[in-house]
């Protein structure tokens, strides 16, 4: 009866196993991947701002134009800095007629002077005639003393004029440099109300009218490359430390959905968006599409590894995430690199062994 058990029990066990699904491990190629959405953007986009507040006077562009550096974009209008900028210049024309022109305040200065020189001349040939007939005892003591004086006065009235023509020329000029100050401060305060672009590039979007409110804290356009675009991924926390630059991308974008393009691992940007739990990473096109639009969107495969020739088995064959069922029992693997679907056996099983499915 023992025998009959043993026998029954061997039988039926043989009989499960044969119904189950089993394969042999195989060898080939296999790569390990990490997913990621991927997002198209054009290259160096950025959202213009204006520096000051105002009205939206004119906008000299329109979305989809082609752009040049410090080209005009928008005009704010606001009277107060024109008005500052034209008062400014006045106040500078003033100050450059007082120091060069010929009604100069430095002029009269010149011609008072010119004025002490000749006196001085006059006073000298008196106060050393006197001086000479002095010496001689013709004279009285004070003809010669007032003719000193007269002569001593004279030359110190010339020296006080010229430190006054020089001090003079000097506060002048400094005004003009002051004035010049205030009028390149106002005049780029005026500018600012002209918003240009800061790059070649296309207009993507426009976010404001003619008669709206403009300040400092809204975009009023976005800007960026034409015909340059990169490549937007969001990565999962948990596999962002696997990326590194340089890595070769496999994307398929909605728009093109029948090909696969290649790009590559350009830029790792290391602050995680706290509200999706994702790190952006950028990426090249190698080969980009002839047509691409801001926003277009698609999946993609970051390569970590690729091998050849491995032993691989299909991930739903493995048990406990280390072990597969084979005719000896449960063994345990060690894995390697895996994909979606496949993953690779270092050690614990050969080509050889059969490995079964494990009932769900």
């Amino acid at each position: 009866m023992k025998d009959i058990f043993f026998i029954s029990v061997l039988l039926l066990t043989v009989s499960c196993l044969d119904k189950q699904v089993k394969i042999l491990p195989k060898e080939q190629s296999l790569t390990e991947s990490v997913y990621a959405s991927a997002t198209i953007q054009p290259d160096s986009l950025y959202q213009v701002y204006a520096i000051v507040s105002g009205i939206l006077d004119e906008v000299f562009v329109e979305e989809g134009d082609l752009v040049t550096k410090n080209k005009p974009l928008f005009q704010i209008i606001n009277k107060r800095p024109t008005l500052n900028s034209q008062n400014a210049k006045f106040a500078l024309e003033l100050a450059k007629e007082n120091y060069n022109g010929s009604a100069a305040i430095l002029s009269s200065i010149k011609d008072e002077i010119d004025a002490a020189r000749l006196k001085l001349k006059n006073d000298s040939i008196n106060y050393y005639r006197q001086k000479n007939l002095w010496k001689q005892h013709i004279g009285s003591r004070l003809q010669y003393d007032t003719k000193k004086l007269t002569y001593e006065l004279a030359s110190n009235q010339l020296k006080l004029l010229k430190n006054k023509y020089n001090r003079t020329k000097n506060e002048l000029k400094t005004t003009v440099k002051q004035a010049q100050n205030n009028y390149h401060t106002a005049t780029i305060a005026t500018n600012d109300f002209t918003v240009t672009s800061k790059m070649d590039g296309k207009i993507y979007a426009l976010f404001k009218e003619p008669g709206e409110i403009i300040t400092s804290i809204e975009p009023i356009a976005a800007i960026g490359s034409a015909n340059r675009f990169v490549i937007k991924l969001l990565v999962d926390e948990v596999d962002i430390v696997r990326i590194l630059n340089a890595q070769r991308v496999l994307i398929n974008l909605e728009a093109y959905s029948d090909s696969i393009f290649k790009a590559q691992v350009s830029k790792i940007y290391p602050k995680k968006d706290e509200r999706n739990q994702t790190f952006t990473v950028e990426a090249i096109f190698e080969n980009q599409p002839e047509v691409l639009y801001p926003g277009l969107s698609g999946e993609a495969n970051i390569i970590i590894a690729k091998k050849d020739k491995v032993l691989t088995i299909p991930k739903s064959y493995l048990i406990d995430k280390d072990k597969v069922k084979t005719d000896e029992g449960i063994v345990s693997v060690k894995i390697g690199l895996q994909n979606m679907d496949t993953i690779e056996i270092l050690s614990g099983i050969n080509k050889n062994n059969y490995i079964y499915k494990p009932n769900k």
